[in-house]
């Protein structure tokens, strides 16, 4: 089953995407969620006209984007957590943290486009999250685990 995505869904798609998904996933929770439409022939013309017409402010989005990637790139992190003194923290760092230690910074990021690439940060240390600003432009910023 071929539908089109409405809004961003992460590990799905991006909006306006064409993407197959399984027919019970898209019929009893996509579509009656409003996330996603059935991709019929006069639903593809419109996605289509209608992708003709944003284009100059999808370039503009995106070059701003870029920008925003270009004044984070080399940004080091430093976030503080309570930890043992054999190095283990006592939780974990997530996103969350992350995004406050951007605002900082001066970025105001939404949390839910961080990607925190390791499993989970549980030890001091040195760690790279993926900041995802556009869907073909993402940062790589790096932050210290430091004890507080």
């Amino acid at each position: 089953m071929e539908v089109i995505l409405k809004t961003d869904v992460a590990k799905l798609g991006h909006k306006d995407d064409i993407i197959s998904v399984k027919p019970g996933y898209g019929r009893n929770y996509l579509i009656p969620k409003g996330i996603a439409i059935l991709a019929t022939e006069s639903a593809r013309k419109e996605l289509a006209e209608s992708l003709k017409q944003r284009a100059h402010k999808l370039a503009k989005i995106k070059q701003d984007a870029e920008e925003l990637a270009a004044k984070m790139q080399g940004i080091v992190l430093s976030i503080g957590a309570k930890a043992s003194s054999t190095g283990k923290i006592f939780g974990s760092v997530n996103n969350i943290q992350i995004a406050e230690a951007l605002k900082a910074k001066g970025f105001d990021i939404d949390r839910k486009i961080i990607l925190v690439k390791e499993e989970s940060v549980k030890e001091l240390g040195h760690y790279t999250a993926v900041v995802k600003l556009h869907r073909e432009v993402s940062v790589d910023v790096e932050f210290d685990v430091v004890a507080e």
